[in-house]
């Protein structure tokens, strides 16, 4: 993770003007290049043959892009590194900002509409990426790449008041931590496959590398717990499922009333734990 601020890459022009707004507006683009679509292409068949069998089936899968064979991960580099989001990106911060990509976070993601109290139901219901919105000097976005999809699927960026049926070569940008969204549609096992990549950048100011290291391990210590526990539970089975399952639908309703509120529930349960051992020993 130390060479992703390290990053030879992007800055958002030549010099910093002003501080990171509080929320990335949530944007469309599309891949026009010829030889975008051509990666994309290829990329779909590959993931429509390695993975046939999870397609066919009915929970949501994610895939670290990091796992993935490397000629995989160097077609995947060139979308994600590619003019055509990063000019985006850029249209939106401050000039100079740095726009480091969290490349260990990234994931293939094969989306079935699936709302069964598991893990990933809140994938489709209202809910922010993720709960750090009230860290103001960094902001995360994420890439939705559609690698195929089509229209019976909308999108609602709520806090943008941005609406979208993503296609085959679209994608969206959104502010992870602070965009609240969610996905309108029913389940047909008769629709195209959605096949996306999501792909995350870490903006800062310029020279923040202190905070931004920080601001980087907060992002990924939340995003490899969370991520853990929605795939632990997702289409639950057994009670140990269902119960992780329901407090990641919990936490996700609170988180959307506000992010220090899950913080301070989980804070507050050995303290009531305590009290209650303390009130049992009592009464003996």
């Amino acid at each position: 993770m130390t060479n992703i601020l390290q990053w030879a890459g992007r800055t958002a022009g030549a010099e910093p003007q002003s501080r990171l707004s509080q929320r990335f507006p949530a944007t469309v683009g599309r891949f026009d290049d010829p030889s975008d679509r051509a990666l994309v292409d290829g990329l779909t068949r590959w993931v429509e043959d390695r993975y046939r069998a999870e397609l066919l089936e009915r929970p949501s899968k994610h895939v670290y892009v990091g796992t993935l064979p490397a000629p995989v991960i160097e077609l995947i580099d060139r979308l994600r590194d590619g003019a055509a989001i990063h000019s985006l990106i850029e249209r939106q911060v401050p000039r100079g900002s740095v726009i480091a990509p969290m490349k260990h976070t990234d994931e293939l993601y094969i989306s079935h509409y699936n709302k069964d109290r598991g893990g990933d139901q809140g994938l489709f219901d209202k809910h922010y990426d993720g709960n750090l919105r009230f860290l103001s000097s960094s902001v995360v976005v994420r890439a939705l790449i559609y690698l195929q999809s089509d229209a019976t699927y909308k999108v609602v960026f709520h806090d943008s008041q941005v609406e979208q049926a993503f296609a085959t070569y679209e994608f969206g940008l959104l502010d992870f931590h602070r965009e609240l969204h969610w996905v309108e549609g029913e389940y047909n096992p008769a629709d195209r496959q959605r096949i996306l990549l999501k792909c995350n950048y870490l903006i800062t100011p310029p020279d923040a590398t202190l905070s931004a290291r920080a601001t980087l391990a907060a992002n990924t210590a939340v995003f490899y717990v969370v991520k853990a526990a929605m795939e632990y539970s997702k289409s639950p089975r057994t009670p140990a499922q269902f119960a992780v399952g329901l407090l990641c639908n919990l936490f996700r309703r609170l988180n959307n009333i506000h992010p220090l509120v899950p913080l301070a529930v989980v804070a507050a349960l050995p303290a009531a734990l305590a009290w209650a051992i303390v009130r049992g020993v009592s009464f003996l």
